[in-house]
């Protein structure tokens, strides 16, 4: 039954929510009805901000108290699993940020429990949602580049020198023992899968660049796909980019094919030029320079919306997102082998 309304509950308040409660609240259909914090003191002041009638410090007492139709979580992943089981004793769907769960077994249990409970289980993988991907699949798909044989993206974040690294936003990123790929790469993982569909093949080359971390913050994939396209995704958090804001687009992207090249630049700006040409033209379209990514939480939470509003399709739920989490596992693979990982 499709519904009017959505009532919204979220558990989290750390640096990244920020994003999550301004996009709930911009929507109209949307009730924003509950916030929870191990810190009351923090929910308190979330449920100021953002208006919303009730705070907690036990997420179970929320949900009984809110009866949501959606929590979403927003909160690491080692509370993940223990949050899913919470909502699905309670009937309620769930939303959760990633990196979903610890480890692919953790992810795989979080799955079967929302099927078992009969609940939705939906990722907030947002990257496939920057306004700069969503029209760069449309190009694509017109087939102007003709047969697409090689893409690379160079991400190139600039935060993670020395021991100050990321502790201004997120400083656990510090403490993980798996960084670059299982945090920042997983996007890409995704990403790559929307525009070109599933990797058959993968080979890593993963390094420790800063000292002051545990995980790696470097390093090169190569994806292979059965259509002879060769995708790589070449990523180093001490380097930048030129852009005005490097956590913007996070990086470069090109992608090559037999009668041309499309990239994308720091600043968000697709360009288009023709095989055998020395000149590209920019391609303009319509998005959002605000908050994170081009607007892509907002334009993330609107895809869910709709599908519970208007019956639209999911492009991102839970037994879906389990293939991102094998390819991440099968790229640290390859890096401790020294070889490519066939699929």
């Amino acid at each position: 039954m499709i519904q009017q309304k959505l009532k919204v509950a979220c558990s989290g308040t750390g640096y990244f929510s920020q994003f999550h409660y301004q996009a709930w609240s911009r929507i109209d259909q949307v009730d924003l009805v509950g916030v929870c914090n191990r810190t009351l003191q923090s929910a308190d002041d979330f449920a100021k901000k953002y208006q919303i009638d009730h705070s907690f410090d036990d997420l179970e007492n929320m949900l009984k108290k809110t009866q949501p139709d959606l929590l979403d979580i927003i909160t690491p992943p080692a509370t993940h699993l223990n949050s899913v089981k919470i909502a699905a004793k309670l009937g309620i769907d769930v939303i959760c940020q990633k990196p979903f769960g610890e480890t692919l077994e953790v992810a795989r249990q979080m799955v079967e429990i929302a099927e078992q409970a009969g609940i939705k289980l939906i990722v907030h993988e947002n990257f496939r949602f920057m306004p700069w991907y969503r029209s760069i699949k449309q190009t694509l798909d017109t087939g102007v580049l003709g047969e697409v044989l090689n893409a690379e993206f160079r991400l190139r974040t600039g935060d993670g020198q020395g021991p100050e690294a990321y502790l201004s936003r997120q400083p656990y990123f510090q403490q993980m023992p798996k960084f670059l790929v299982h945090e920042t790469a997983i996007h890409f993982i995704d990403t790559f899968r929307y525009l070109f569909g599933e990797p058959k093949s993968v080979y890593a080359d993963l390094r420790r660049c800063n000292p002051h971390i545990k995980g790696e913050d470097s390093g090169i994939i190569l994806f292979g796909f059965d259509n002879n396209l060769r995708a790589i995704f070449d990523g180093n958090r001490l380097l930048d980019h030129a852009t005005t804001n490097p956590r913007r687009t996070m990086g470069e992207l090109s992608i090559c094919g037999t009668k041309g090249e499309l990239t994308l630049d720091g600043e968000a700006r697709i360009w288009l030029r023709a095989f055998a040409e020395d000149k590209s033209k920019e391609l303009v379209y319509s998005w959002n320079d605000q908050n994170f990514g081009g607007d892509c939480v907002f334009n993330t939470i609107e895809h869910i919306v709709e599908h519970y509003l208007a019956a639209g399709k999911l492009e991102n739920t839970g037994k879906q997102y389990l293939q991102n989490i094998l390819l991440e596992e099968a790229v640290y693979q390859s890096a401790a082998e020294s070889r490519k990982i066939n699929l």
